[in-house]
């Protein structure tokens, strides 16, 4: 029988990474992909001293043409079949999107978007195979106009919908489908966006080791959508009892505030 893995993509740090551990403890062997090889391969070792199968090591940048040809070879040379994807890999970029750099925005699409769906239409007939499961992760920014960030809102916007239409089409396969939507955490993400931590981050906080655990529980239990820490959660209830206008001017000075 051809060994299973778990694809997870951005394992290299924050909570690809914390989900690359989470995945190992119950028992998957994981396939790790991510920018920077050292911290796979150092995340890998960690793993394998744990008394855990050895990780299969991918050092790819999926905003890269071919990144997602690059990790079906390495899996297929491993002789492996995928039996979760944990589409983690995504970045964003703080500022209005006129003043960014074009190139650098349209990249965040790459990985963000075309990536995740690249992979997720990919290995879904080998998902579908070892009835597994698609682990997206979104972000509470997909509920929201994002102002300040107005790319990287639209695209987890993306994942959040797409997430939910193949959990429709795949559930009568018995295939797990879920949306992780979590607030900021403390990653380097943030560094990364260029963002200052505000208000939001102290109200909506959660660590990259609990927000993995939830995720891991939330896919095993074939839920919707995993929104960790209880301020998360309030967010889609609340946005119910105002005008989308409003929630865009708040959001816009919200983001501002963070400059």
């Amino acid at each position: 029988m051809t060994e299973r893995v778990t694809l997870i993509t951005g394992a290299s740090a924050g909570i690809g990474a914390e989900l690359a551990r989470v995945f190992a403890a119950n028992g998957h062997r994981v396939a790790i992909s991510g920018r920077r090889e050292d911290r796979l391969a150092a995340l890998a070792n960690e793993i394998t001293a744990s008394g855990k199968a050895a990780p299969i090591v991918i050092p790819c940048d999926l905003e890269q043409a071919g990144a997602t040809d690059q990790v079906a070879a390495a899996l297929s040379a491993a002789g492996v079949e995928v039996e979760y994807i944990v589409n983690n890999a995504g970045f964003g970029l703080f500022g209005p999107s006129n003043k960014l750099d074009r190139a650098a925005q349209l990249g965040m699409i790459a990985v963000n978007v075309q990536a995740l769906t690249d992979l997720s239409l990919r290995f879904s007939d080998s998902v579908i195979r070892h009835r597994g499961g698609i682990l997206n992760v979104a972000s509470v920014a997909g509920f929201l106009p994002g102002p300040g960030m107005a790319v990287y809102y639209a695209s987890k916007a993306y994942v959040l919908s797409f997430t939910e239409a193949l959990r429709g089409e795949l559930a009568p396969y018995g295939v797990r489908v879920t949306a992780l939507c979590p607030g900021p955490v403390p990653s380097e993400f943030q560094t990364r966006a260029g963002i200052k931590p505000g208000i939001d981050s102290a109200v909506l906080n959660v660590s990259p080791v609990d927000v993995a655990k939830e995720a891991y529980r939330g896919l095993m239990a074939n839920r919707r959508a995993v929104l960790p820490g209880f301020g998360v959660k309030m967010v889609p209830f609340l946005l119910r009892f105002f005008p989308r206008g409003f929630i865009l001017a708040a959001v816009g000075r919200l983001q501002l505030g963070k400059r």
